[in-house]
């Protein structure tokens, strides 16, 4: 492909119960991880597989290797229902038994704890997701979004739909539509999507989706039928997602100029739209299916153990379940990573804090953690904590998730400065934001 020459994402009682101090023993001699998950609400078709590979991969290391560098690992998980609010309140209740990181899995929830973090010393891990600016390590030192930015992918879809074109230059004049949860994470690629709808002279037409609406689309789809893009672009997720594939479906839309951010590639979102979802695509950051090492130890000491809470056996390697199992991936590396630098087996919030700013996920490190060909190799860095912004493709073939294009690159060379941008006018919008004060390693 040419893109490379193109270019120079419960309920109360639930929520409280597992935040409470009835949780899990924590002893002296244990690494302690908060898990915050939705596994109840409108979000939970997505938020659940993630669960579920988040946890069962903390697991297998427990039961494969007793823990990380022989220490055994505590995961507690805090159900946020994808609710600002219940995320703080999960925070708040879970720091203070030694929580080493968090991950929101929300752009609100991550919003909310990047001004807590540096206060706190703990780091927050928002992968591929939350405020895109992070990305400068400069000026977020305990905030980390590797291995990309919404902006990257924003820029990569633009890129995808040009080679399709022809060229970026073709852009000019077509309309491209872009569907979305009008909430944060929904809003946080638009800043790019403007500036690149300027630069290349297309229209950007918006069509919002209110949360309390994601299952009634119909008027959102009547205006696109109306508009006639050339494509669409969904940043969706939760039940947003296989609504907006049927209604697209519905009005005859071609699925394969509807292109989703890779948090709109579950399988779930594609099956219920049944044949009418063939050719619907998306960008994608991890690899899909079982034939990995890292999911077959999976399976071998946690699924077949009866350990795990993934409903089906053969749920394991989908999409999303892969991507939990990438972000403990993240969270277990940064605390290996953090013991072979400082030397102490139990290490600290503030050590794990280095171990995301300096781990590396090399081709040979890769491969002896199991997770070759599962995602592309990237090093984070005190300047970078998005190094790796590189995706694919994947469209859905009526069963599975097929790849329909090679990895390819956003266009940093445009992406860096705005983010370099944005982290000075979140500075200039929070005055008593702290200057960087951490060592770079």
């Amino acid at each position: 492909m040419r893109l490379h020459r193109l270019l120079a994402g419960g309920t109360v009682a639930l929520a409280l119960a597992l935040a409470a101090p009835t949780g899990p023993a924590l002893a002296e001699d244990t690494l302690y991880v908060p898990l915050l998950t939705y596994r109840t609400g409108p979000f939970a078709g997505s938020g659940i597989p993630i669960a579920d590979g988040m946890r069962d991969y903390l697991v297998m290391l427990n039961e494969r290797d007793g823990g990380i560098g022989g220490v055994k690992l505590v995961i507690e998980e805090c159900e946020t229902g994808y609710d600002a609010q219940k995320g703080v309140e999960c925070y708040e209740s879970t720091k203070g038994k030694g929580a080493l990181i968090y991950n929101p899995y929300s752009t609100a929830i991550t919003l909310q704890l990047i001004p807590k973090a540096p206060v706190d010393k703990i780091p927050i891990l928002s992968m591929a997701y939350g405020l895109s600016a992070t990305a400068v390590g400069e000026v977020f030192p305990w905030a980390f979004n590797p291995p990309l930015t919404y902006w990257d992918g924003a820029s990569a879809v633009l890129a995808y739909i040009a080679e399709q074109e022809g060229g970026l230059d073709q852009l000019s004049g077509k309309k491209i539509g872009f569907i979305y949860l009008d909430a944060g994470y929904g809003r946080e690629p638009i800043p790019l999507l403007e500036q690149m709808a300027e630069r290349y002279g297309f229209q950007l037409l918006k069509y919002p989706v209110p949360g309390d609406q994601m299952q009634n689309q119909s008027s959102q789809w009547l205006n696109v039928r109306r508009d006639n893009p050339a494509y669409m672009v969904m940043w969706g997720w939760g039940a947003m997602n296989p609504t907006a594939v049927k209604e697209a479906a519905k009005i005859r839309f071609p699925m394969e100029r509807f292109i989703g951010v890779w948090w709109s590639g579950g399988e779930d979102d594609a099956r219920p739209a049944g044949a009418d979802a063939v050719g619907y695509k998306t960008m994608n950051i991890n690899a899909v299916g079982q034939d990995y090492p890292v999911i077959q130890d999976i399976l071998t000491h946690v699924v077949d153990k009866g350990l795990s809470k993934v409903s089906d056996r053969s749920r394991v390697g989908e999409n999303l379940y892969n991507r939990g199992v990438m972000n403990s991936v993240l969270i277990a590396e940064a605390i290996a990573t953090a013991q072979r630098a400082t030397g102490k087996k139990l290490v600290t919030a503030e050590d794990v804090r280095l171990g995301l700013e300096t781990m590396s996920f090399t081709e040979e490190r890769m491969a002896e953690l199991g997770v070759t060909g599962f995602f592309q190799p990237f090093q984070v860095s005190c300047k970078n904590h998005a190094p790796g912004n590189r995706v694919y493709i994947q469209q859905w073939d009526g069963k599975t998730w097929q790849p329909a294009s090679d990895w390819f690159e956003s266009d940093r060379e445009v992406v860096w400065p705005l983010l370099e941008k944005a982290a000075a006018d979140y500075v200039a919008q929070n005055p008593d934001w702290p200057k960087r004060a951490e060592p770079c390693a």
